[in-house]
């Protein structure tokens, strides 16, 4: 009976030791999984959000200037930075593949988030001769190069130079002193083409065959000093486009007997209507589901215009304006802001409000 007694409590002695070891290896592997998983939940978004963008899956991405990057899934915040594997905290752009892969680009280089991590994108050895239109291929800003732009087809990312033209080598005899800040922003249109805004040497479109140019003095209103540059390119509803001035374009695919592809028309003018008005450029633009335009200024609001009227939404904190970067449409077609000062802004209908949990 003793022995009998002795070989169960042993048997009990074994099996706790191994339920033991269990649980302990399973919160060792809670633990490991835990500490490896990158970001940090937070109640709130930084300050100054310079890009906003949703995935297909209804996610929002909220890039930083000096903070790294934010995830908001709809129920929390998930905060990413260098430690996570971000090459650098100021987030430039956004962008997403079609297998729902997130793209981050930065000044120190592009990252993947395949939903789990990040890895860097590496440069493939590229020339003149890559330069092509690939579909889905992601198009990004190159920070190395002023006058350089990233392709990544899924497999390879090629950096590609603008090839030298009159236009630039003229500007440049001009303008002996004058920094090339490089490529503010990238545009796709409806036709497939490429669209890249420069300063200072005003916008280029791509065909998947040619260049073609709009120069800086037709695009900018600021011809005293300094290119503002161009940047921000929408296409409207009659396919006219914008860059960021009162005027809109008339673009014309093939050139004939040696004209500009190209015709500016003045369109809205001052944004405020004002003969006398310096609103006449403007930082960012979007169009919402019914094909609006709607325009975000630096200091004075946002202004949205359906090719008769203007409406002026000012955007403020505590009664005062403040100052804007970005704007964008959302899968729902809502607008959203990117404010250098006051985190990002959600427009509720009648008015933009600051968006927090």
């Amino acid at each position: 009976m003793r022995l009998r007694n002795s070989l169960v409590f042993g048997i009990l002695i074994i099996l706790a030791s191994c339920n033991g070891q269990n649980i302990t290896q399973t919160a060792h592997l809670e633990q490991l999984n835990h500490s490896t998983a990158p970001g940090d939940t937070v109640k709130k978004l930084g300050n100054n959000i310079m890009v906003v963008y949703q995935d297909r899956k209804d996610n929002y991405w909220f890039g930083s200037w000096q903070e790294g990057l934010y995830k908001y899934d709809g129920h929390a915040i998930i905060h990413f930075t260098t430690k996570d594997g971000l090459p650098h905290k100021r987030i430039e752009e956004i962008k997403e593949d079609k297998i729902g892969n997130i793209y981050i680009n930065t000044p120190k280089g592009i990252s993947k988030f395949d939903g789990t991590s990040f890895s860097a994108l590496k440069k493939t050895n590229s020339s003149d001769n890559d330069w092509k239109l690939i579909d889905d291929a992601l198009w990004f800003k190159c920070f190395d190069c002023p006058r350089c732009v990233y392709q990544y087809d899924g497999s390879n990312l090629y950096r590609l130079q603008l090839p030298k033209t009159k236009l630039i080598e003229d500007y440049f005899l001009k303008n002996p002193n004058h920094v090339e800040d490089g490529i503010y922003t990238i545009y796709k249109d409806t036709k497939g083409n490429i669209w890249f805004g420069t300063n200072p040497f005003g916008v280029c479109r791509y065909d998947g065959k040619s260049f073609d140019w709009i120069s800086e003095q037709d695009v900018t209103e600021l011809h005293n000093g300094p290119a503002n540059g161009v940047r921000a390119i929408a296409e409207d509803k009659n396919g006219n486009f914008w860059f960021n001035t009162e005027y809109c374009y008339n673009v014309y695919n093939n050139k004939q007997n040696e004209q500009p592809f190209y015709s500016r028309m003045k369109s809205i003018g001052s944004l405020d209507g004002k003969p006398d008005s310096n609103l006449n450029e403007y930082l960012s633009i979007t169009k919402d589901n019914d094909q609006n335009l709607w325009i975000a200024t630096y200091r004075d609001g946002v202004w949205k215009y359906d090719g008769k009227n203007i409406v002026h939404y000012p955007v403020q904190m505590n009664a005062k304006d403040i100052t804007l970067f970005y704007i964008y449409k959302d899968n729902k077609g809502v607008i959203w802001l990117g404010t250098h000062e006051n985190g990002a802004f959600k427009f509720n209908g009648q008015t933009f409000e600051r968006f927090k949990l």
